[in-house]
């Protein structure tokens, strides 16, 4: 874990020091957007990775989280710490109803789950006129508040969601480098000799379950308050799919990975959108070459070429 702590110490400092540097709110509302996702994929980098399971609905507990957030902040008033608060609840709720029956099964059939819940969801998020505002959006979300002071700035708002993220970062290495995290590693290889040797495999896929989907809905929450505004359109079965690319293209066993991966993918659009009409042609050739050259992740493919070449 030293070497661990010394990365999450150096990307602090890397964080810190980009406040400082950086003038431009853009910039910082494109960070901010990526720590976002980064955290959605943090989580999502422990189901897949770890507990062997994929989900295709991660987009709708993101909306879930934004959306329950965003009403009681828009329509009932209620502060943002006891909506983010209650929007956990709900998730851990959502997601518990899903994972109990469909973790017990061989397979992917959570992907199955997933992928109808999120297809539920963002109908009800269409349809709902009266409570979500239907396809025209949910507005008057307040802003973060703690008390008496209100997190408006893009700077207080990037170093907040990135605090979270490093956080929350260092508690899943803890969990991977803990006995708890071998037992994982060794979910994801050999299901039936971790059953004979008497563990509940049900209760551990159920509970990083829960804790994926409790980051996706933290993160919904956090991008609610920060734009103020919320469309059913930022939370549909395409934003689920982008969420498990940047896991692949991270590195579908490294926390690190899928952190680079979300940071890649989530910037790689906003680079190429000086290309205009070639934007996806790029987009869709840079992925496939990281696909062909580092097929073990990007971030992984990168640490085991700089570690050879470290002992050449």
């Amino acid at each position: 874990m030293r070497w661990e702590y010394l990365k999450i110490l150096v990307l602090a400092l890397v964080v810190w020091g980009v406040s400082f540097w950086v003038r431009n709110d853009y910039i910082f509302n494109v960070l901010t957007m990526t720590g976002l996702q980064a955290l959605v994929v943090l989580g999502l980098s422990l189901l897949m990775g770890y507990a062997g399971q994929v989900s295709l609905g991660h987009a709708a507990f993101y909306g879930l989280g934004a959306y329950t957030t965003g009403i009681l902040s828009a329509k009932y008033g209620l502060s943002p710490i006891w909506g983010i608060l209650l929007a956990q609840g709900l998730t851990l709720t959502v997601a518990f109803l899903i994972g109990l029956p469909s973790l017990k099964l061989r397979g992917h059939y959570l992907a199955v789950a997933t992928l109808g819940f999120g297809v539920i969801v963002e109908v009800i998020f269409k349809e709902s006129v009266n409570l979500t505002g239907g396809p025209s959006g949910l507005v008057g979300i307040a802003p973060l508040s703690l008390g008496t002071y209100t997190l408006t700035s893009f700077k207080g708002y990037y170093l907040l969601v990135w605090s979270v993220l490093l956080f929350f970062l260092l508690l899943a290495l803890h969990l991977v480098h803990s006995p708890i995290g071998r037992i994982l590693l060794a979910l994801h290889d050999s299901e039936p000799a971790l059953r004979s040797l008497g563990y509940n495999i049900h209760r551990l896929k159920l509970g990083i379950f829960l804790f994926s989907a409790s980051l996706a809905a933290l993160a919904g929450s956090l991008y609610a308050h920060f734009v103020t505004f919320i469309s059913p359109y930022s939370f549909t079965f395409l934003h689920s799919v982008a969420f498990v690319t940047m896991v692949v293209i991270g590195g579908i066993a490294s926390l690190w990975g899928a952190l680079g991966g979300a940071v890649f993918l989530s910037i790689l659009p906003e680079v190429l959108s000086h290309f205009e009409d070639y934007e996806v042609v790029i987009f869709g050739m840079i992925l496939i070459l990281v696909m062909i050259f580092t097929p073990e992740g990007l971030i992984s493919g990168l640490e085991r070429r700089l570690w050879r070449f470290a002992k050449s």
